[in-house]
């Protein structure tokens, strides 16, 4: 698994490193790069992941605006993305924001399955997978901006980045958060 890791870090520098280096040829007159920021993002998708006894999703929290789509895709294992609404899947409270269209991938199984969900309502939304959950296998996605019944505290099954840190850093991966 760890040379997966590191393909995959190799991966990331480099399509960074040619980002940075298309940056330099901009007319961006006050020249800041902003290729990271969060609305420049090629892609919004959250990995489902089962790396020996450890079970998570990475980025284990993310930053969107309104409006965006965000996939979530089998790494390895089986995994679902299930939104904390009281009466759904295991949930017995809800983290999301009020009106906010809750959502349950269902278990995915297959290497590469993909689930799209559209984040409409501002806010935080914490969300678990449903066969970890008990293995504080969670994650949180701030849409515009914090709020909501998520804010201020942890979901019941672990722990997540707190909103401020996501909308700052865009994604916070889960082996930045864990460490």
């Amino acid at each position: 698994m760890e040379r997966r890791r590191v393909l995959k870090a190799a991966a990331v520098a480099s399509t960074v490193g040619l980002t940075g280096l298309a940056g330099c040829s901009s007319s961006n007159p006050d020249g800041n790069n902003d290729s990271d920021s969060p609305s420049n993002r090629p892609t919004n998708t959250i990995l489902m992941v089962t790396e020996g006894s450890d079970y998570y999703f990475d980025p284990i929290g993310l930053f969107v605006e309104s409006g965006k789509t965000v996939t979530f895709e089998i790494d390895s294992g089986s995994h679902s993305a299930t939104a904390y609404t009281k009466g759904t899947g295991q949930a017995s409270v809800t983290r999301i924001p009020e009106g906010a269209k809750t959502w349950d991938s269902g278990i995915l199984s297959e290497q590469g399955a993909t689930f799209e969900h559209t984040f409409k309502t501002t806010g935080t939304y914490d969300y678990y997978c449903t066969p970890h959950k008990s293995l504080d296998m969670v994650g949180r996605i701030v849409v515009g901006e914090p709020g909501g019944p998520a804010e201020g505290s942890m979901p019941p099954d672990g722990d997540v980045p707190e909103s401020q840190t996501i909308v700052d850093q865009g994604a916070v991966s889960y082996s930045s958060f864990s460490e």
